[in-house]
């Protein structure tokens, strides 16, 4: 059967599968990258001997005493350890983390679940985002906010293309057996 010609060339056949390993592939990175943040945050959070260790090794080898900037610096992080921040974060990096495979690992298999999912948890973040490159812009976050517009995008055309088949119960026919006779 062909392609209607008004079809885009992106939804095509290969192409089509191509674009969504890529993005499954994408989202596993991103799952790899949280899963190895959230590991250490609640790695180093459990550790506050290393960061005590840490923060006299580094008073020992910037000469502390002069600077008071650093001081400020280090009594800031020691804070935030202490209060917990960095488990809550570092557990939720992990639960983001499992999302981002989940998404990742379904979308890359072609799993028609998994690619709604990822668009909705994906246009969910957008907002973030816009207002992440409003306060703080930078050339990465343009180039998120590109990825995951891009996504939201093809895989709408992709879930709008590839909408499922009603399900119709097979027919039924009435077979004669031996023991009907």
């Amino acid at each position: 059967m062909s392609n209607p010609p008004h079809e885009l060339a992106i939804l095509q056949g290969a192409r089509r599968v191509r674009y969504l390993k890529l993005i499954g592939l994408f989202k596993i990175g991103k799952g790899v990258l949280l899963l190895l943040l959230g590991v250490s945050l609640l790695f180093v959070n459990a550790r506050t001997r290393w960061i005590d260790a840490l923060s006299d090794w580094t008073a020992d080898e910037i000469l502390l005493e002069h600077s008071r900037a650093v001081a400020y610096l280090l009594n800031k992080l020691q804070a935030i350890l202490a209060d917990g921040i960095l488990r809550a974060t570092g557990l939720l990096a992990l639960f983001y983390s499992a999302i981002l495979f989940t998404e990742g690992i379904g979308v890359y298999m072609q799993q028609r679940w998994a690619e709604l999912l990822m668009v909705f948890a994906t246009a969910a973040l957008i907002p973030i985002e816009v207002r992440h490159l409003w306060h703080q812009p930078g050339l990465v976050s343009v180039l998120t906010l590109l990825a995951n517009c891009f996504i939201v995008w093809f895989l709408y055309l992709v879930l709008k293309r590839d909408k499922p088949r009603a399900h119709t119960p097979p027919r039924r026919e009435l077979v004669e057996t031996a023991l009907n006779k």
